[in-house]
């Protein structure tokens, strides 16, 4: 995804230049992304930045009136109101629709970049103090990977532009591969890759003269794990003000924003207390190929009742046509951030950025105010992986439920986002920007302050939804939750659809092998169509059957693919076989191994170095004056 390259180091400043070419260049994935470059050879930076056209980060890097103050900013920062107004009343020239105000609040705030909101990365340069700082936001939402040597300290968005001038790091660390399989993603800062790290989340690291000085870190979360729980009523009121008091925040900028709308809650709540004005926010919902699923057939009445433009994103023959392309792609872009049933993202985000290329969602809502966890550890099926490579998998548990050990909202915010929910960000920013208010600094601290005392039925964003728009608050969500239905007839509503949900789960990825077993033997009935595509979009348990069955055999059933250290070529032959005959249900084992076989394939095969997948040149050189 865009983001900011480098080097500080004090190898000669020609080598310095042609690594740092080939680092962007690294990251120059579509044709839509802007490059450049800045060096200052007298401190030893030397970084460069890709961004797409016309975003918040375009146009690095940003210099204060004097010069000797220059910044290169990825991400998106969310300020209050009146911070550009109180910079340019300071005497500071600012473009009001541009990031440059982000080095003068450097100049003006000590506590920078704490100050800031959002997700991002950084390197500023101060030459006045003979120092360069290297940041992130306090969640490490927009990564920094990470890799020192002799002659230099590496930082890049993706690993990929650190291993384009050192192919030598190409080496897979098995910790990384077994928090893969067991948890969907590699925790606590580490990569697939055996000699590169991430940057830990709210740091700024201080260089002077090519050298690192100090690994700074300028928060950390038991700072607002430590604050006092307040009464249920002084809770709700203190995160509704915060929500509707900075939701304006989040629209603002020069792009054109849309909405991607779902039958739950979190997105009803930004519509509810955005109050758009007609046809100011289209809408877009993710559906499927056999029905209306029940996102689209709510979101479409409360994009209509906010009197909103609404389109359907169908995940169908289009996306299976060319699943390799999107399969492919989506390993290679996150690094092992996902598996392969996320590659309909990459999809859908294509297509959403045709509508508005800055997209509202309504992601971590549920995670934060009611703890929703997307972050598991699971044990891989018997039989499948190598008795050399399942300690590490076996570490990955362990690994996993020593970080389950934390405040929720820590897991959440600080844990499950910037280690599961990235690579799915990963994917959607590769297209567009994407924007969630739940993410705001001042609703997470507000978070840490929940009562105990709240039960699992006392959902604020209910009452949030209800004061904000009364309007949507009787419009049921996509599992009948809510709705000015009677109270007979409002349970009996949530009762078909929560049968519906699990059976669709059932027939999907979820069906135990007792049933796809008996399943198997009605398959000429086909009883599946009855409840696939009523919750969900995506339907890999058939698709790797039927539509994608020759793609899964070409690839899992390769020699190459067999012979890898970590698998056992029984197993893979078993879970192949026996999904393909339809009588095993094996999609979650199918995701791991066609996901690990494309990471093996792009990053550690011999030949994976040779590939060169940039498609336009870096911008020019430019120094400082």
């Amino acid at each position: 995804m865009p983001g900011i390259v480098g080097l500080i180091t004090k190898m000669p400043p020609q080598q310095a230049e042609a690594e740092l070419l080939r680092m962007v260049a690294a990251l120059r994935h579509e044709s839509f992304y802007t490059t450049g470059t800045w060096t200052d050879e007298s401190l030893g930076v030397y970084v460069g930045w890709v961004a797409r056209q016309n975003s918040f980060s375009d146009s690095m890097p940003v210099n204060n009136e004097k010069g000797d103050v220059s910044l290169v900013f990825s991400g998106e920062e969310y300020p209050a109101p009146m911070t550009v107004c109180d910079l340019q009343a300071g005497g500071h020239s600012i473009d009001a629709r541009s990031s440059s105000y982000l080095v003068h609040l450097y100049e003006e705030d000590p506590t920078f970049p704490a100050c800031l909101n959002g997700m991002f990365h950084g390197l500023l340069t101060d030459r006045t103090q003979g120092t360069s700082t290297l940041f992130n936001d306090r969640y490490g939402m927009h990564p920094v990977y990470l890799h020192e040597s002799k002659e230099a300290f590496y930082f890049a968005a993706e690993a990929k532009a650190i291993l384009a001038v050192h192919p030598e790091l190409r080496t897979a660390d098995p910790r990384g591969l077994g928090e893969f399989v067991a948890c969907s993603c590699v925790l606590d800062n580490r990569t697939i890759f055996e000699n590169i790290r991430v940057l830990p989340q709210g740091s700024a690291w201080v260089f002077s003269h090519g050298e690192i000085q100090r690994k700074n870190t300028y928060f950390y979360p038991r700072e607002w794990e430590e604050q006092d729980a307040l009464e249920p009523e002084m809770y709700y009121q203190a995160l509704r003000d915060v929500f509707s008091r900075n939701l304006p925040r989040y629209f603002s900028g020069h792009e054109r924003a849309a909405m991607t709308l779902t039958g739950g809650l979190d997105t009803r709540a930004i519509m509810a207390w955005r109050k758009a004005s007609q046809g100011e926010l289209p809408c877009y919902t993710f559906g499927g190929m056999y029905r209306d699923c029940e996102d689209v057939r709510v979101a479409r009445r409360v994009a209509s009742q906010c009197q909103q433009t609404h389109e359907v994103i169908t995940i169908g023959d289009e996306f299976l046509t060319h699943f390799p392309h999107y399969a492919e792609r989506s390993v290679y872009l996150t690094e092992g951030g996902v598996d392969v049933r996320r590659s309909s993202d990459l999809y859908v985000s294509e297509k959403a950025r045709e509508i508005a290329p800055v997209k509202i969602v309504g992601t971590y809502g549920s995670e934060l105010i009611r703890d929703a966890v997307m972050l598991e550890s699971a044990r891989p099926l018997p039989g499948l992986y190598s008795p050399a490579f399942l300690p590490y998998v076996r570490l990955a548990g362990d690994t996993y439920t020593g970080l389950r050990d934390a405040h929720p909202v820590t897991f959440t915010a600080f844990r499950q986002s910037p280690w599961y929910h990235h690579g799915i960000l990963a994917l959607e920013q590769s297209q567009l920007s994407v924007r969630s208010p739940f993410l705001d600094n001042d609703l997470v601290r507000t978070a840490f302050r929940r009562p105990k005392s709240i039960g699992a039925q006392d959902d604020v964003r209910l009452r949030l939804i209800r004061e904000g728009s009364p309007v949507l608050g009787n419009i049921r969500t996509d599992r009948g939750v809510s709705g000015n239905s009677g109270r007979l007839a409002g349970a009996t509503v949530r009762g078909l659809l929560e049968f519906a949900f699990k059976a669709e789960y059932a027939y999907d990825y979820g069906m135990p092998q007792w049933l796809a077993r008996i399943d198997h033997i009605f398959a000429p009935f086909r009883l599946e169509n009855l409840f696939l595509g009523r919750h969900k979009s995506s339907h890999y348990r058939r698709w790797y059957r039927d539509t994608l069955s020759d793609y899964v055999r070409e690839i899992l059933l390769d020699s190459r693919t067999l012979a890898r250290p970590y698998l056992r070529q029984s197993g893979v032959e078993a879970v192949v076989r026996g999904h393909l005959r339809g009588d095993r249900n094996y999609t979650s084992e199918i995701h791991k191994i066609l996901t690990l076989e494309l990471l093996h394939r792009q990053f550690f095969d011999p030949e994976a170095s040779s590939r060169d997948h940039s498609d336009a040149p870096v911008r020019r050189l430019l120094r400082p004056r």
